[in-house]
């Protein structure tokens, strides 16, 4: 199968650029919704999923946090103190042994959370679930491909739609 290059001498085939355009287009969505939630509500994606499985929960021990919302526990230990910090978020020692540290949402982070616009991820989900499992197979596949052409496979993701570091936020809504 031939595939028709640029005018240009050296220059990558147009389907390589139509894929790289497709992947630029899903960078700068993420990267729009996080500027949005960050100027919103002065959180990352990650904090919002942090705080949605809080708010699913009574109160829950870090290690299971980090398990449930799909994040290393470094990265959890972060998150929670910036959202407790922002008051958003309790820890707890246990009665019995001291050791143990339970977390769960504030009345302020249920507030936060109910007037945060929906992830980007959970949009993704529901049409990406109701696609016929096959056609879900297929982009799956294509995706993964995608990860070995670009040398990415050895790089750690959770499946939470994020960009920037967890500090680069607005001190405070709308600011």
């Amino acid at each position: 199968m031939a595939t028709t290059s640029h005018p240009v001498s050296g220059s990558p085939p147009i389907a390589a650029d139509q894929a790289l355009i497709s992947l630029r287009r899903i960078l700068k969505a993420v990267d729009a919704q996080a500027r949005t939630l960050a100027r919103d509500t002065s959180l990352t994606p990650s904090q919002i999923v942090v705080l949605k499985e809080l708010a699913a929960r009574e109160s829950v021990q870090p290690g299971e946090l980090a398990r449930s919302a799909g994040l290393k526990q470094a990265t959890i230990s972060i998150l929670l103190d910036r959202l407790q910090e922002r008051g958003l978020v309790q820890r707890t020692r246990g009665d019995e042994d001291r050791r143990t540290v339970r977390v769960q949402i504030t009345p302020d982070g249920r507030q936060v959370l109910s007037e945060a616009p929906d992830l980007l991820q959970t949009q993704f989900g529901g049409r990406f679930e109701s696609l016929p499992e096959w056609e879900q197979a297929y982009i799956n596949a294509a995706l993964t491909r995608l990860v070995a052409l670009l040398g990415a496979t050895d790089i750690d993701a959770s499946p939470v739609l994020d960009v920037g570091g967890l500090t680069d936020l607005p001190a405070e809504p709308g600011k």
